[in-house]
Order: structure tokens, then sequence, then C-alpha cells
């Protein structure tokens, strides 16, 4: 592997394999980063390197987690890290009488935990590059609906840690969070095939009238890594095309 002279911007992207993971990738690519992407599984995501690895057991397993986190400092080869995006997520839908406490634990494990995890595991190198820190949290983070208990509880809890780690953290490392809407990834777009008319409804659900796509919320996070957001640190940024702020009234 050979970094080039050129590139002095780095990012790791937890979640890289699946929609919003891999235009996070080729965002931060083109904005000329040198991207490393980790997920459970490997897939030709926009990267130069993509790590193969288990959050969930990086949460349990301390040696494990030690072997990841030096795989990542064997590719940064003695650069700072500038932007960790914990994109990685579970979603987990089901009622609350149906939940079991191994639903709770994955979810709370790699939405919650591993995000901590990685962070501070990882200081040294953020430091080093006075980088930061983005977590992709959701809309249900603050706005959700039935089914949605244990993904809900994690987000709503990922945005407190981005809160609170910013404010611990102060001018070492920047922290902030982006709470998207409906996104159209591969996997919301498979829920979809052959209901047009719940697709149109959905969309139309949004002031916008559409969905976002992936890149929209990959250059969101690319802004917040970015100096010209050198004094945004502890925020949460809705990209969810403005039905926060919409009454959904049965009339």
């Amino acid at each position: 592997m050979c970094l080039g002279i050129e590139i002095v911007k780095s990012a790791l992207i937890t979640g890289a394999a699946g929609g919003i993971g891999q235009a996070l990738c080729q965002v931060f690519k083109e904005a000329n980063h040198f991207v490393i992407g980790l997920d459970v599984v490997s897939a030709a995501a926009s990267c130069d390197v993509m790590i193969v690895g288990n959050l969930q057991k990086m949460c349990s397993d301390a040696a494990y987690c030690s072997e990841i986190v030096e795989q990542v400092r064997s590719h940064l080869r003695g650069l700072g890290l500038t932007t960790l995006i914990n994109n990685a997520a579970v979603q987990i839908l089901k009622p609350t009488n149906q939940l079991t406490v191994e639903d709770w634990h994955q979810t709370l494990d790699v939405n919650l935990v591993a995000p901590f995890v990685l962070t501070q595991a990882l200081l040294p190198e953020l430091e080093q590059a006075v980088g930061s820190v983005v977590n992709i949290a959701s809309i249900h983070a603050s706005l959700t609906k039935p089914g949605f208990v244990c993904y809900a509880t994690s987000k709503a809890a990922l945005v407190g840690l981005t809160k609170s780690m910013a404010v611990d953290l102060r001018e070492r490392v920047r922290v902030n969070a982006i709470c998207p809407a409906a996104v159209a990834t591969p996997m919301l777009m498979a829920g979809f095939e052959g209901k047009k008319e719940e697709f149109e409804n959905l969309s139309q659900m949004h002031p916008l009238g559409r969905i976002a796509e992936p890149a929209e919320v990959a250059k969101v996070a690319l802004f917040l890594s970015l100096p010209e957001a050198s004094f945004i640190t502890g925020a949460t940024l809705s990209v969810d095309g403005g039905i926060g702020g919409r009454l959904h009234d049965p009339i």
C-alpha cells in the first residue's frame, strides 16, 4: 500500500459495506481521505482498506478489540485519524412483549457501546490529528413508531453519548451526530419492492417530497469533519427532509 504524499487526511468508517457506509467511503475518498472501512462482512466499498471485524465482539473481548484497533493503526502508519464515523447499526424490529435480553445486548453493543469503545481506543490518533467523531444516529432518537423500542433507545443514547463526550473531550476532539430520516439504501428499497404506493406515501410524508440519498447523509458527515465546522461540537444535525417538524394529524 502506498499512501502518497498528497493524502494527509484519514477516515475510519464502520458499517462500510452498507448503503450509507458505501456512500461515506465514496464521499471521503473523493475528498482526498485515506479511507479505512470496518464491517462484519467484506464488500466492494470505495475505501483504501477494508477490515472485517465484529463490533459486538469488540465490546466483550478485550483481546479481539485490541487486534482490530491494531489493524487500524497499522494501516494509518503513524498518521493521526482525522475522522471516525460510527455508522454501523443493528435494527431489531419487535414489539415490547417479544424483545429478549439478547436483542438488547446486540443492539446496545453495536449502536452505542462500540462507538464509545472505538472512540476511546483511537483517542491518541484522533488527538494527534485534532480530529473529530461523527456518530450516525437516527430520527428515531426523537421520533419513533411501534416496533422500534431497542433501536430508538440505542439511537437516543447515542445522541446523549455525543453530547457528553463533546463536553468531556473539549478542544481535543470534536464529537457530533447526524440524525437521518428515511434513506434510499438497498435494504430500505428492497423492503418496498412491489409496493410503489407505499413508497410514494413515505416519500410524500417528507416536506421535501422524497427520501434522502445516502450521499446526502455522507456529505453532511464530511462537512462536520472539515475545518469549516471547527466550532461545531456536541451538535446533532437533522438530515430528515423536514419530517421532524411535521405534525401528523388525522385531518
